[in-house]
């Protein structure tokens, strides 16, 4: 990398100190009072007129920008894949055998609902329920995730919150852009979901891709979450597969285990809550472990928090230039830390 480069991660560092603060001013001045009427994804206007108690969220995204935002203590009920939340034990789980029962949610006597749009087919029944919902519009951007964000800080009375996520969020995907702009080889990805399934353009997950300089074959002529025959991955010829904890082995089944990919066992591996939930956490924590095993090494640990730690790895391992794998660890560290304070 060259030294400018260098420099630029350096300054973002140092900017970054200051973030929180500089949020924390951009929403001084911001509106943030109650009643607020907003219009959700549905074209419906919902109207508060005072901030909510009690909120419901239908789907795990949402439920981990109410706790990244400040505003976990107003949650009261959420998804089964929100439980790994810290206190989420505390909460009703108002999922059914598919979706959220209306039922549940209904039981917790919420003031708003909150439903992301993986929980589309959800927020009629809802409604029906007698229940005020805010259907959320889907995020497969990095500014649509930072706008989500900020909506639900207004409706939710966590403006300031919302502010500061948005801007460690930001500070963060700055960060890991500036150190993989200049990669000229970019390494060939391929995310799997299972039954042939893949993440192809225009999705959260490609956008996260972009971020850490990974080239996503799956891109090239297919969008969403397109089901591809063993051919068709066969012709893809990633380089690397994406991995989580439920697809682990995925490099030594076929069609994979033909691919680049399968034949040098060369994976990355990522808690797959982070990369299924389009939110701020989500973004931190899979464009750092991504951009950290991507350029470090392939044997870089992944820890329960969605970290990774680079264990017996030397300069030259990873698929693309290795240099940066250092610099990435002080980073990420830096930034983290700033967050956690």
């Amino acid at each position: 990398m060259r030294r400018p480069a260098l420099l630029a991660v350096g300054l973002l560092v140092l900017a970054s100190l200051a973030t929180p603060a500089a949020a924390s001013a951009q929403v001084s001045g911001q509106n943030c009072a109650f009643p607020v009427t907003l219009t959700d994804a549905t074209g419906t206007e919902i109207t508060l007129d005072e901030r909510p108690d009690r909120v419901v969220t239908t789907n795990p995204s949402a439920a981990q920008t109410m706790w990244e935002i400040g505003g976990r203590d107003q949650v009261v009920g959420l998804s089964q894949y929100a439980t790994y939340l810290e206190g989420a034990e505390s909460r009703t789980n108002v999922s059914a055998s598919f979706g959220v029962s209306a039922e549940r949610v209904a039981g917790t006597n919420p003031d708003l609902v909150l439903a992301p749009n993986a929980s589309a087919s959800d927020v009629d029944a809802l409604r029906n329920a007698g229940l005020k919902v805010y259907h959320l519009r889907e995020a497969k951007t990095i500014a649509d995730i930072a706008e989500k964000t900020t909506t639900i800080g207004r409706l939710t009375g966590n403006c300031e919150g919302a502010a500061e996520t948005n801007t460690w969020m930001n500070a963060n995907v700055d960060a890991v852009r500036s150190l993989t702009a200049d990669i000229e080889d970019r390494p060939k990805v391929l995310y799997s979901l299972g039954g042939g399934y893949v993440a192809g353009g225009d999705t959260f997950i490609d956008t996260l891709f972009d971020v850490v300089g990974a080239d996503n074959v799956a891109a090239r002529d297919h969008s969403g979450y397109p089901q591809l025959s063993d051919e068709v991955v066969l012709q893809l010829n990633p380089e690397v597969l994406v991995v989580t904890e439920r697809t682990a082995g995925l490099a030594s089944e076929e069609p994979f285990a033909s691919t680049r990919a399968g034949q040098t066992n060369t994976t990355v591996r990522v808690n797959v809550r982070d990369l299924n939930q389009p939110a701020p956490r989500s973004v931190v924590y899979v464009t750092r472990n991504l951009t950290r095993q991507l350029y470090f090494g392939p044997d870089a640990a992944v820890s329960a928090t969605g970290t990774a730690t680079p264990t017996g790895t030397t300069a030259g391992d990873g698929p693309g230039f290795t240099a940066v794998g250092a610099l990435v660890a002080a980073v990420a560290a830096a930034l983290l830390a700033r967050r956690g304070q």
